[in-house]
């Protein structure tokens, strides 16, 4: 069973050292949201935007398709994915989330991962 009053004081604490630019801070404790719940999207999506912001790409790569796998309507899900995959060199993924991406953004859905 999942404790999420942990799980939610795990990401609320990573927002926080976030907001205070303590990024190593914020890995852990959003590591530690989704070791308290593997299906926690959101703690996947922030966690995968701050290894990208501590220029840990291609951990960051595997956690933006976590959370799209978890969420695969989320737009910003798939935007956060393309600029991984940019970051990485890999443009024709980069370019098939950004295509998702864009799907969602005309009121689309994604259906095939």
């Amino acid at each position: 069973m999942v404790d999420t009053t942990a799980r939610d004081e795990a990401i609320e604490q990573g927002h926080t050292h976030l907001a205070m630019g303590e990024l190593d801070h914020a890995e852990a404790c959003y590591r530690k949201s989704t070791e308290l719940d593997d299906n926690f999207f959101d703690g996947w999506q922030a966690l995968a935007m701050t290894l990208l912001k501590l220029e840990k790409v291609k951990e960051a790569i595997g956690c933006g398709i976590k959370a799209t796998m978890l969420e695969p309507n989320d737009l910003l899900a798939w935007t956060g994915l393309s600029q991984m995959y940019v970051r990485d060199g890999q443009i024709a993924e980069a370019e098939h989330a950004k295509g998702n991406a864009r799907i969602l953004s005309m009121g689309g859905k994604v259906t095939n991962l």
